[in-house]
């Protein structure tokens, strides 16, 4: 029987099944610090409406990866494009994209002096020209979405962590994103926040949201990830199912990083 259109397909760890046309395109990327190279011989493609999880120990490369999807940081040779276009460089092509691309740090980089709603309403109003009434309708929609709503108008100081991590993701989502880039949203978190934002993460997955995810967080990569991307050493190693990478690692250091979270 069809699924109606306003009903989300069923999930599945199939990642064939899910799979729509390639968002973003990574293109033998190679990164150097100096003689150092961060990122070697990246090739990896994220299609729409799928979820990827990059896992790895320490110095793999992985927030790096993440941090070049949006020019954060600058790659030294390769291409990158999202949605069919290359990287811009600089200037309004670069703002313009990453404008389509939501990111949530570790840090959750919140203007002090801003209540929770002007911080989630800053980026549609400076940078997409939406008018203040329909900013805030939209800032107050996604702060319930994401389990704050009724903070709207405190300070973030006001608010504990894992609560200004959740106005952070509100803040990456009110821009309206082709993609969702994670890199470590709860390193920063105290172990009883951790849960309410993954279950804010989970629930954009299951709604189709695009989205990288750099994370310690196996149990997310497990329950929401199409694809587990392992790198080490500024490479990727192994890309699987969940299922697979975790019970089935081809590699020895994807072995080996298995059996240290296992033992500790």
């Amino acid at each position: 029987m069809a699924t109606p259109e306003n009903e989300a397909a069923p999930r599945t760890s199939n990642i064939d099944v899910r799979r729509g046309q390639p968002l973003v395109v990574i293109s033998d990327v190679q990164k150097h610090y100096g003689d150092f190279q961060a990122l070697k011989d990246i090739d990896l493609t994220v299609n729409r409406g799928e979820v990827v999880v990059v896992i790895g120990p320490s110095g793999s490369g992985k927030s790096t990866l993440c941090r070049t999807i949006n020019r954060l940081e600058t790659i030294t040779s390769g291409t990158i494009t999202i949605d069919g276009k290359e990287l811009p460089k600089e200037g309004k092509g670069l703002a313009e994209l990453r404008a389509d691309v939501g990111m949530v740090f570790q840090s959750f980089n919140l203007f002090a002096h801003l209540t929770i709603l002007e911080n989630v309403t800053l980026g549609p109003i400076k940078v997409k020209g939406m008018k203040k009434p329909e900013a805030e309708a939209l800032a107050r929609k996604l702060l319930d979405r994401v389990g704050v709503g009724q903070q709207a108008a405190k300070l973030p100081a006001q608010l504990s962590g894992g609560q200004q991590q959740r106005v952070a993701i509100a803040r990456a989502l009110a821009m309206q994103p082709k993609l969702m880039l994670f890199d470590e949203p709860t390193s920063a978190l105290d172990p009883e926040m951790i849960n309410e934002v993954l279950d804010v993460m989970v629930t954009l997955a299951q709604e189709g949201m695009t989205m990288i995810v750099v994370t310690h967080e196996m149990g997310f990569a497990r329950k929401a990830a199409d694809r587990v991307v392992f790198m080490a050493d500024g490479q990727i190693v192994e890309e699987a199912t969940p299922d697979e990478f975790f019970t089935h690692p081809k590699s020895d250091r994807a072995k080996d990083f298995l059996s240290k979270l296992i033992t500790h």
